[in-house]
């Protein structure tokens, strides 16, 4: 007697735990808790039983786990801003196509899809691009306000910006990757690279950006929109503009293949696009936008709408099917070029801004032919846009910097220690041709 009733409690225990493990529904997201406390309590309300559990990693790093773990996957949902990462999980076959219910969500947001055309994956929020900065540390420092991505190149933004590597954040890949869709490959880089030169920090996470500009660590902040609406609504002295060189893209989420709780993977998409979900998004500590017009209805004043006629008139037609493709070439080309050699960056950038400021007292046309050489030297690219676009090359990209750690081998590791090379040589021919000039 004793034996059986051992057996038995050991089976009500195993039967137990299965019956958790089936209510659970595991997410892995780059969001903050700040985002996903909020929904984690609002659907376990109202699916009784029902426990969401979020696996915090940032996109990049949360792509190659699920890569390399797709044979055995534990997890249900995907949910990041970046569609192009989406793109790629889908490319890889490692999300399911669903069908979702919702009402009253559109099918594009600013002449984009919100939706995959497959339902592979689904859009929650829309998402913006922007400059975010600290109003009392422009005041303290007697910056002029930075309201395009051109400001923030010029001489006095030097040491007041801050971004994070696009290697380490899926939305600093889609900023990154609008500048270069819609100011050409070419002088899209030579953007970045003049911004760069003048930051004092590259983060390893995004959420470092906002932390920084927030406590007057610096001054401009390279940001996803929801950060400065969310910091703003929160009461730190900060405001967002949208330069007008933005694109408007879904956030997104999907159900993984082989989800171990497919059906409670799919009422957590709903939730989200549900009335009750995007209202959600409007919380000060949150401030996304949601993508059901209707609510706007409830938005607080001044709340940027994106169905509206006046927001980002100018935003470009954002191709994720390019960002996709070479998603981790532009990633591995920001680091080789901008973040592993980004001091070599800033002294060659402030060389040639102090060379500009001497020849604009002389006027001496030697010294502006220094800097023009200057000048090209740092914005030169080791490879076209044609290469970018090529699949043959693009796929020697296979290995990811989403960790610090990373290891990279065979032909991407040869092609970065050239383009390594390159900045090297470039920047510090850069610098010495612009203190030339100086002197003059």
């Amino acid at each position: 007697m004793r034996k059986f009733l051992k057996f038995t409690t050991t089976a009500a225990l195993v039967l137990s735990s299965s019956l958790v493990l089936a209510n659970t529904v595991t997410v892995v997201t780059s969001f903050p808790r700040d985002m996903t406390d909020p929904f984690k309590e609002a659907f376990e309300a109202a699916y009784p039983g029902t426990t969401l559990e979020v696996v915090s990693r940032n996109t990049n790093a949360a792509v190659t786990h699920l890569k390399e773990t797709r044979d055995a996957n534990t997890i249900d949902l995907m949910w990041a801003s970046a569609p192009d990462a989406f793109e790629v999980l889908r490319e890889e076959g490692l999300l399911e196509k669903i069908d979702i219910a919702s009402e009253g969500i559109p099918d594009e947001i600013g002449g984009y899809p919100i939706n995959d055309k497959e339902n592979s994956y689904f859009g929650f929020a829309a998402s913006g691009y922007g400059i975010m900065y600290n109003t009392r540390y422009v005041m303290a420092n007697d910056l002029p306000i930075a309201v395009e991505w051109e400001d923030l190149k010029r001489p006095e933004y030097y040491g007041h910006v801050a971004m994070s590597s696009p290697s380490r954040s899926g939305t600093t890949h889609l900023t990154v990757e609008t500048v270069l869709q819609g100011e050409g490959w070419d002088k899209g880089w030579a953007t970045w690279k003049w911004i760069s030169g003048n930051m004092n920090t590259v983060t390893e996470r995004s959420f470092g950006v906002p932390d920084a500009v927030n406590s007057g660590s610096t001054g401009f902040g390279i940001v996803i929109d929801f950060f400065g609406l969310a910091s703003k609504a929160s009461g730190f002295p900060v405001e967002l503009v949208y330069p007008s060189l933005t694109a408007i893209v879904p956030a997104n989420i999907g159900v993984l293949k082989n989800a171990p709780n497919k059906e409670g993977a799919v009422q957590f998409v709903e939730f989200l696009l549900s009335p009750e979900g995007q209202e959600i998004l409007l919380r000060p500590a949150i401030m996304r936008l949601p993508v059901n017009p209707a609510a706007y209805e409830n938005a607080p004043e001044g709340f940027p709408n994106p169905f509206s006629e006046e927001f980002a008139p100018d935003a470009i037609a954002f191709d994720v099917d390019v960002s996709g493709e070479r998603y981790n070439l532009v990633n591995s080309l920001f680091d080789a070029l901008i973040t592993y050699r980004l001091n070599d960056l800033r002294a060659a950038v402030s060389a040639v801004h102090k060379a500009q400021a001497s020849y604009e007292k002389s006027g001496n046309p030697e010294a502006l032919a220094l800097i023009d050489e200057a000048r090209a030297l740092i914005e030169a690219m080791p490879i076209t846009q044609e290469e970018s676009l090529n699949p043959a090359f693009t796929q020697v990209f296979t290995t990811s910097r989403a960790q610090a750690d990373t290891v990279v081998v065979g032909r991407q590791a040869e092609i970065e220690q050239s383009w390594d090379d390159f900045a090297v040589t470039n920047y510090r021919k850069a610098r010495e041709l612009a203190e030339q000039a100086a002197a003059l």
